[in-house]
């Protein structure tokens, strides 16, 4: 897949290469030269006398050609200053990295082993541009502002990335990938929304931490793609967003999707759409696969839609899913201690477990929840279909519909 995503010049690294210069210790420093400051930092980051790479606190790098960082071990990029992204929407969507899974595109690509990314400084992706152009063509690719790619011990941590064009952050074929202190804001300025804007999307990786982090976006805080195993999701803020979202996961006819061990916990969770959410698709000529040992625990809810979910009919009418049930089962999953309150988008319901039919979820458990719906909408109703639940909050369901 490398081959079909990378083409790098030789010239353009060779050339840049030659201007880095590192001090004794092996650091670089990479300051701004008024043009195009991508490929002098992708050749300091490349270079392989440079182990660390600082961007200085009073500079701004502006980056105006797709960054190819993958490849490289023990490298500490200390982000002080900013780096930003030029908004010049013809180069990107003709040049940014294509990624196949769901026609994605990312200004950058980071991976390799043992890299370190930190500092306190800032990545701007200058989105405004984006979302007003998306808000005229749908089907505008907008680039994902930093992409983890096929790399194994990455630390990124004390980053604010803000105006995202698209997704912040993709963990692509990662393993032992942390997330720490991170601040995102992706929010328009005009009329138009800042669109598909996700926290994290975790895709393909295993071992991965996401914590201690602010989150004001316009799509979901953290989504876990296929085959996302082995994940902890803790003390996030999440403010605007879709939730903490497992999927949507057995779209593609042929795949067999898996997400396995996540836990989500201490999460707050405000003004979203979702609060803890799971969904998979259904229907005639889906994907199948597994959603196993999943527990989110300790939210708190303020002013959410749909402040607990699990839709196994994602974007499935409820015919098809009656006549296709979804073939993504889910089992073994904890709704632990989950409070707050709805936004009454859905007037008196505060959590809605929507199965297939014929068995497809199982083993699923709701504990302590204690969730109201605006006063006028009050008492809080509690839905469930095909599903038989446990735990101290089940009776709250009643007797689960069977369709």
């Amino acid at each position: 897949m490398l081959a079909r995503i990378l083409s790098l010049s030789a010239f353009t690294f060779l050339a840049a290469s030659a201007a880095v210069t590192p001090t004794a210790s092996g650091t670089c420093t990479v300051v701004a030269s008024g043009s195009d400051d991508g490929p002098a930092l992708v050749a300091a980051v490349k270079n392989t006398t440079c182990s660390t790479i600082v961007v200085p606190t009073s500079t701004t790098l502006n980056i105006a050609s797709r960054m190819n960082m993958t490849g490289v071990q023990n490298k500490n990029l200390v982000v002080e200053g900013t780096i930003k992204f030029a908004p010049n929407l013809p180069y990107w969507t003709g040049n940014a990295f294509y990624i196949p899974f769901q026609t994605q595109v990312t200004f950058w690509l980071l991976g390799g082993q043992n890299i370190v990314m930190n500092g306190g400084g800032t990545l701007d992706g200058q989105g405004q541009a984006w979302y007003d152009a998306f808000a005229k063509n749908s089907s505008l690719a907008r680039p994902i502002l930093l992409t983890v790619y096929q790399a194994t011990n990455v630390s990124v941590e004390n980053i604010r990335m803000i105006n995202s064009p698209e997704w912040v952050n993709l963990v692509n074929e990662g393993e032992n990938v942390t997330y720490r202190n991170i601040t995102i804001s992706a929010v328009s300025t005009s009329k138009n929304e800042a669109k598909n804007t996700d926290g994290w999307d975790v895709y393909r990786s295993n071992n991965v931490v996401i914590e201690n982090s602010t989150i004001n976006n316009g799509d979901d805080c953290v989504s876990f793609k296929p085959n996302a195993t082995n994940i902890l999701v803790s003390n996030l803020s999440c403010n605007g967003s879709h939730g903490i979202s497992v999927g949507s996961l057995g779209q593609y006819a042929g795949e067999y999707d898996i997400v396995e061990n996540v836990t989500a916990t201490h999460i707050s969770m405000s003004n979203a759409q979702n609060g803890a959410r799971i969904k998979a698709w259904a229907g005639e000529g889906v994907g199948s696969g597994i959603v196993k040992n999943i527990t989110f625990s300790f939210f708190t809810e303020s002013n959410v839609d749909n402040p607990v979910v699990i839709d196994q009919c994602y974007e499935t009418d409820a015919s098809d899913c009656k006549e296709f049930p979804s073939n993504t089962y889910i089992q073994d999953v904890w709704f632990n201690s989950i409070s707050g309150t709805s936004s009454g988008a859905e007037k008196a319901v505060v959590a809605s477990l929507s199965c297939s039919p014929d068995g497809r979820c199982s083993n699923v458990n709701v504990n302590n929840l204690t969730l109201t719906p605006p006063s006028k909408y009050a008492p809080a109703s509690f839905s469930c279909q095909n599903v038989v639940l446990s735990g101290n909050s089940a009776s709250l369901f009643g007797t689960c519909s069977t369709t």
